[in-house]
C-alpha cells in the first residue's frame, strides 16, 4: 500500500463528492454483510458474462459499487481517499464524479472484451485507478512511500501499475475467474483518454490545469474585491478633476512681450464655461458619465494642459 506524502491540501472546497462515492460503497457493503450476502449481492448488481443478453444493463454502472470482501472495500476506499480529494478540489465535484463514472465504464469495457470469461465483475478498482491517472497527469512529481517503505514519484507508480495490469491481462485472458485485470487497466486508458479529448469545454479547463507551466503551489487562491475596479477609476477621476483645477489656477493672461526681454513662454488659454461643466459633471456623477463630445473636449484641454506643463 502507498500514501502521498505532500505537505498541503488545497481547502477551497469540500472533497463532497468523494465522501458520497465512499458514503455509497460502505453503505452497500453494510447491506450486503448483513442482509444480502455476497452472492447474492454479486448476482444482482454484478455484471456478469450473461448480463446484456438478459437485458441486466444496469449491471454495467452498478458493479463498481460492489465489493467481494472487506479488504477488497478497504484497500479501494483507501486508494480512492489517497488520490480523490485533491483532484475534486481541482476540477469541481460534478466533473469527478462524471469522470469517476466514465473510468468505471472504462472497466467494463475493457472486462468486456478481453476478460469475458473472468467471472462476476465486482469492485470500484477501474474507477479509482482513473482517478490516479488524473492526480499523476497534474501532479506528477508528488511523492509516495510504495508499500509503505519505498520512496516513489506518482507517475511512476501509476505507470508501474498499469504495466502489471497489462501484463496479467495477457497473462489471464482465458481466465474463468480471479482478479479482474482487463477493467483495472481499462479505468486508467479511459481516464486517459479523458484527459485528451479535444473540443470539449470541461476537459479544456482541465487540460489547460495539467498544461506543462510552473506550479505555484497548492494554495488557495485569494479573492479580488470586486471594488477595485471602480475605485480605481475613482482615483483617476479626481486625479483628472484635480490636476485640471491646479493648471486652471495657473492660467494668467498673456502679456504682450517687452523688447529687451526674452520672448514669453506660450500659455493655455483660459477655460471655457463648457469646461467647467464637465469638470463638475465629472466630479458629480464619474467621468463614465460623460458623452462621446464631452469626452472630446476633457481630453483636447488635457493634451493642451501637458503641453503646457
Amino acid at each position: 500500500m502507498s500514501y502521498v506524502t505532500y505537505d498541503e491540501f488545497e481547502t477551497s472546497r469540500t472533497p463532497s463528492a468523494v465522501y458520497w462515492l465512499i458514503g455509497l460503497c460502505v453503505a452497500v457493503y453494510f447491506v450486503q454483510a448483513t442482509l444480502v450476502g455476497d452472492a447474492n449481492m454479486a448476482n444482482g448488481l454484478g455484471y456478469a458474462s450473461g448480463d446484456l443478453a438478459a437485458r441486466k444493463l444496469w449491471t454495467i454502472g452498478t458493479y463498481m459499487f460492489v465489493h467481494g470482501g472487506l479488504m477488497h472495500l478497504l484497500l479501494n476506499m483507501w486508494t480512492l481517499w489517497l488520490f480523490g480529494p485533491r483532484v475534486e478540489r481541482s476540477w469541481g465535484a460534478s466533473t469527478f464524479t462524471w469522470y469517476y463514472l466514465w473510468c468505471g465504464l472504462g472497466g467494463w469495457a475493457f472486462h468486456y472484451m478481453f476478460q469475458p470469461n473472468g467471472g462476476v465483475l465486482v469492485g470500484a478498482s477501474a474507477a479509482i485507478l482513473g482517478v490516479a491517472v488524473a492526480y499523476a497527469s497534474r501532479w506528477p512529481d508528488d511523492e509516495v512511500l510504495f508499500f509503505g517503505v519505498v520512496p516513489m514519484k506518482v507517475k511512476w507508480l501509476v505507470a508501474f501499475m498499469a504495466l502489471i495490469n497489462i501484463t496479467m491481462t495477457v497473462l489471464d485472458s482465458g481466465s474463468a475467474g480471479g482478479t479482474a485485470y482487463a477493467a483495472h487497466f481499462g479505468g486508467m486508458v479511459a481516464g486517459w483518454l479523458y484527459l485528451r479529448a479535444p473540443n470539449v469545454g470541461s476537459l479544456d479547463r482541465f487540460r489547460s490545469r495539467i498544461a506543462p507551466a510552473p506550479d505555484y503551489g497548492d494554495e488557495p487562491p485569494r479573492a479580488v474585491p470586486k471594488t477595485s475596479r471602480p475605485r480605481e477609476r475613482e482615483r483617476e477621476t479626481d486625479d483628472i478633476v484635480a490636476q485640471s483645477k491646479a493648471a486652471m489656477s495657473r492660467v494668467r493672461p498673456a502679456q504682450k512681450p517687452q523688447p529687451q526681454q526674452a520672448p514669453v513662454a506660450t500659455v493655455a488659454p483660459a477655460p471655457s464655461t463648457a469646461l467647467d461643466a464637465v469638470l463638475d459633471k465629472i466630479a458629480a456623477e464619474g467621468i463614465d458619465s460623460l458623452t462621446p463630445a464631452e469626452r472630446m473636449m476633457l481630453d483636447e484641454w488635457s493634451k493642451r494642459l501637458r503641453d503646457l506643463t
